[in-house]
């Protein structure tokens, strides 16, 4: 018996709209990671881009359980002296660009440091609000929120 490796011709790629509204985070991010990468389809390559294309819409409106909106800092370094900065989610949900706590956390559960993450996290189109300019595509709707009872209380 032979494996079958898929060719990059061979892949057909669709577009998904999910509405974050109320959603818990985490579980929406592993989700949006594996529709990146192609992991939901039978045709999966690890080294090849057989993902689809993911539309997030209200990602100012996401949910974190707990209270990890507050709990949780992000450090990175200036690289200056004394230049350590820090952030929490709720700061930046309440920022100037909240879909940033989005596209971090799916960028988190990708492959690291690959070209072919950075290929895949292209598809990831992230907007605070309910508009997107990709009307033309005719994505089709994911709802998440009743996968789980965690999800819209």
């Amino acid at each position: 018996m032979r494996t079958h490796t898929t060719k990059p011709t061979e892949v057909q790629k669709k577009w998904f709209l999910i509405d974050a509204e109320g959603i818990v985070l985490g579980r929406m991010a592993a989700i949006v990671a594996g529709l990146l990468r192609g992991k939901h389809k039978t045709m999966y390559t690890p080294n090849i881009d057989t993902g689809d294309h993911v539309i997030i819409i209200n990602a100012e409106k996401i949910k974190l359980t707990g209270k990890k909106a507050e709990q949780r800092v992000f450090y990175w370094h200036s690289g200056y002296v004394g230049g350590v900065k820090e952030h929490t989610p709720k700061r930046t949900l309440s920022g100037k660009f909240p879909e940033r706590v989005v596209e971090r956390a799916i960028e988190r559960m990708m492959p690291k440091d690959s070209p072919l993450a950075r290929e895949q996290m292209r598809k990831l189109k992230i907007y605070a609000g309910a508009a997107h300019p990709h009307e033309a595509q005719t994505p089709e709707t994911l709802d998440l929120a009743g996968r789980n009872r965690k999800n819209k209380p």
